[in-house]
């Protein structure tokens, strides 16, 4: 008999016998079906096993234990993500065509302004122009956009048999790879973490230091629901990028 394990407002999950979950993916989050089973079928050793799917719905096999915050095996997990990353980017056009959110650099300025009349900060208005140069900034560094988790931390990265997995992808959109630290370094130490990411990435200090500031006011473009406990900090992190 499946157990009902969590209800929110982005989906619902059941526990299921033989070590399976169940996820209904409700309302904007429903791109993370066709989204998860696209990376299952590249990437079976790093995402959840699908073993079943609908339109709004996943089966999965278990994924294990979630990692811990100071796991050393974060640094193959970020090394794995960063290459799963790599190889999605020629998928970018796909994913966006299947729902999930466009947040590439050129798109940005679009999100800022919808940031900016939901929040009515006037730091967040007056730093507009310069977001849009932060953006042109950083694309001029030539790294390909592709999938990003944007929620990427202990209670999504999952070890089995000594293997980490990334589950819970809706909170993606496709954007600059770099993002995606942003949300890890929120909740875990670093301790090697960003060196361990931009060497997978062949990168440079400087092009992580952008996209770290330009990624922390794109951290609240995500989709959320009303009475959220971290959108305050979320907003509060975005809203400290304009006075650097």
């Amino acid at each position: 008999m499946d157990e009902l394990i969590g209800d929110t407002a982005w989906s619902t999950v059941w526990r299921v016998d033989g070590g399976l979950w169940r996820k209904r993916c409700k309302s904007q989050w429903r791109f993370e079906v066709p989204l998860t089973v696209g990376l299952a079928v590249r990437w079976p050793d790093r995402v959840a096993e699908v073993v079943e799917h609908g339109d709004d719905w996943l089966l999965t096999r278990d994924a294990g234990s979630r990692i811990g915050e100071e796991d050393p095996l974060w640094l193959d997990a970020v090394r794995r993500y960063a290459e799963l990353q790599q190889g999605e980017a020629a998928h970018a056009d796909e994913h966006v065509a299947a729902g999930v959110p466009d947040r590439r650099l050129a798109r940005l300025p679009e999100w800022y302004a919808r940031l900016v009349e939901e929040v009515d900060d006037e730091r967040l208005r007056r730093f507009a122009p310069r977001f849009s140069d932060l953006c042109d900034e950083l694309a001029s560094h030539g790294v390909p956009e592709t999938i990003q988790h944007d929620d990427l931390h202990q209670y999504n990265v999952y070890v089995r048999d000594g293997q980490t997995r990334v589950l819970d992808w809706g909170d993606s959109c496709v954007s600059h790879p770099y993002f995606s630290l942003v949300a890890t370094l929120r909740h875990v130490p670093d301790n090697g973490i960003s060196r361990a990411f931009l060497d997978a990435w062949g990168g440079d200090d400087a092009t992580l230091a952008l996209a770290l500031r330009v990624g922390r006011i794109a951290h609240a473009f995500k989709h959320h629901v009303s009475g959220d406990d971290d959108r305050p900090r979320v907003l509060a992190l975005a809203v400290a990028q304009t006075e650097q």
